[in-house]
Protein backbone atom coordinates (compact mmCIF):
# COMPACT_ATOMS: atom_id res chain seq x y z
CA UNK A 1 0.00 0.00 0.00
CA UNK A 2 3.10 2.64 0.76
CA UNK A 3 4.49 2.08 -2.81
CA UNK A 4 1.41 2.25 -4.48
CA UNK A 5 0.44 5.86 -2.09
CA UNK A 6 4.06 6.89 -3.32
CA UNK A 7 3.45 6.63 -6.95
CA UNK A 8 -0.16 8.10 -7.10
CA UNK A 9 1.68 10.95 -5.01
CA UNK A 10 4.49 11.86 -7.82
CA UNK A 11 1.14 11.75 -10.48
CA UNK A 12 -0.26 14.70 -7.69
CA UNK A 13 2.32 16.44 -7.97
CA UNK A 14 3.01 17.02 -11.60
CA UNK A 15 -0.79 17.55 -12.25
CA UNK A 16 -0.05 20.34 -9.20
CA UNK A 17 3.43 21.65 -10.44
CA UNK A 18 1.48 21.84 -14.33
CA UNK A 19 -1.26 23.42 -13.02
CA UNK A 20 1.30 26.27 -11.38
CA UNK A 21 2.95 26.18 -14.21
CA UNK A 22 -0.20 27.04 -16.43
CA UNK A 23 -1.22 29.82 -14.08
CA UNK A 24 2.56 31.50 -13.95
CA UNK A 25 2.80 31.44 -17.97
CA UNK A 26 -1.05 33.02 -18.37
CA UNK A 27 -0.95 35.29 -15.26
CA UNK A 28 -4.21 33.84 -14.16
CA UNK A 29 -4.29 33.14 -10.97
CA UNK A 30 -8.21 31.82 -10.79
CA UNK A 31 -6.90 28.37 -9.71
CA UNK A 32 -4.36 28.89 -6.66
CA UNK A 33 -6.96 27.00 -4.10
CA UNK A 34 -6.89 24.22 -6.42
CA UNK A 35 -3.38 24.00 -6.85
CA UNK A 36 -2.56 24.33 -3.17
CA UNK A 37 -5.12 21.52 -2.74
CA UNK A 38 -3.64 19.31 -5.00
CA UNK A 39 -0.44 19.74 -3.69
CA UNK A 40 -1.63 19.58 -0.07
CA UNK A 41 -3.74 16.79 0.18
CA UNK A 42 -2.27 14.90 -3.18
CA UNK A 43 1.10 14.78 -3.13
CA UNK A 44 2.42 15.93 0.13
CA UNK A 45 -0.39 13.95 1.93
CA UNK A 46 -0.32 10.98 0.16
CA UNK A 47 3.63 10.72 0.13
CA UNK A 48 3.68 10.89 3.87
CA UNK A 49 1.08 8.44 4.05
CA UNK A 50 3.09 6.01 1.72
CA UNK A 51 5.84 6.32 3.49
CA UNK A 52 4.51 5.87 6.71
CA UNK A 53 2.56 2.86 5.67
CA UNK A 54 5.94 1.52 4.09
CA UNK A 55 7.34 1.90 7.63
CA UNK A 56 4.87 0.29 9.19
CA UNK A 57 3.28 -2.36 6.87
CA UNK A 58 0.91 -3.58 9.40
CA UNK A 59 -0.62 -0.08 9.14
CA UNK A 60 -0.70 -0.18 5.09
CA UNK A 61 -2.11 -3.61 5.18
CA UNK A 62 -5.10 -3.43 7.60
CA UNK A 63 -8.40 -2.81 6.50
CA UNK A 64 -8.29 0.94 7.79
CA UNK A 65 -5.18 1.39 5.55
CA UNK A 66 -7.78 0.07 2.38
CA UNK A 67 -10.09 2.29 3.10
CA UNK A 68 -8.15 5.41 3.73
CA UNK A 69 -6.41 4.43 0.40
CA UNK A 70 -10.11 4.28 -1.98
CA UNK A 71 -11.62 7.01 0.52
CA UNK A 72 -9.06 9.32 -0.32
CA UNK A 73 -8.54 8.44 -4.32
CA UNK A 74 -12.07 8.65 -4.73
CA UNK A 75 -12.67 12.27 -2.81
CA UNK A 76 -9.49 14.24 -3.88
CA UNK A 77 -10.37 14.11 -7.70
CA UNK A 78 -14.28 14.57 -6.91
CA UNK A 79 -13.47 17.78 -4.69
CA UNK A 80 -10.47 19.15 -7.19
CA UNK A 81 -12.86 18.43 -10.29
CA UNK A 82 -15.80 20.51 -8.12
CA UNK A 83 -13.36 23.53 -7.68
CA UNK A 84 -11.94 23.96 -10.68
CA UNK A 85 -15.54 23.83 -11.86
CA UNK A 86 -16.95 26.68 -9.38
CA UNK A 87 -13.78 28.46 -10.15
CA UNK A 88 -14.43 28.34 -13.82
CA UNK A 89 -18.29 29.56 -12.82
CA UNK A 90 -20.38 26.73 -12.81
CA UNK A 91 -23.04 27.04 -10.26
CA UNK A 92 -24.10 24.47 -7.74
CA UNK A 93 -20.66 22.69 -7.25
CA UNK A 94 -20.54 23.18 -3.91
CA UNK A 95 -22.49 19.58 -2.92
CA UNK A 96 -19.56 18.10 -5.18
CA UNK A 97 -16.67 19.73 -3.62
CA UNK A 98 -18.64 18.96 0.04
CA UNK A 99 -18.73 14.60 -1.06
CA UNK A 100 -15.31 14.67 -2.27
CA UNK A 101 -13.97 16.68 1.01
CA UNK A 102 -15.90 14.79 2.90
CA UNK A 103 -14.67 11.25 1.91
CA UNK A 104 -11.24 12.89 1.72
CA UNK A 105 -11.59 13.97 5.58
CA UNK A 106 -13.01 10.50 6.62
CA UNK A 107 -10.33 8.58 5.22
CA UNK A 108 -7.56 10.80 6.88
CA UNK A 109 -9.87 10.39 10.42
CA UNK A 110 -9.20 6.56 9.14
CA UNK A 111 -5.86 6.77 8.77
CA UNK A 112 -5.48 8.75 11.95
CA UNK A 113 -7.28 6.01 13.70
CA UNK A 114 -5.11 2.96 11.81
CA UNK A 115 -1.70 5.08 13.05
CA UNK A 116 -2.85 4.79 16.40
CA UNK A 117 -4.06 0.61 16.64
CA UNK A 118 -0.98 0.08 14.10
CA UNK A 119 2.17 1.76 14.13
CA UNK A 120 4.49 0.91 17.37
CA UNK A 121 7.47 1.04 18.20
CA UNK A 122 10.15 -1.37 17.17
CA UNK A 123 11.38 -1.28 20.73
Amino acid sequence: MGIRLIKIASVYFVIGICLGMFMSISHKFDFASIHAHINLLGWASLALAGIIYHLFPNAGRSLLGKIHFWLHNIGLPIMMIGLILLVSDVENMEPIIATGGTLVSIGILLFMINLFRNVRSSK
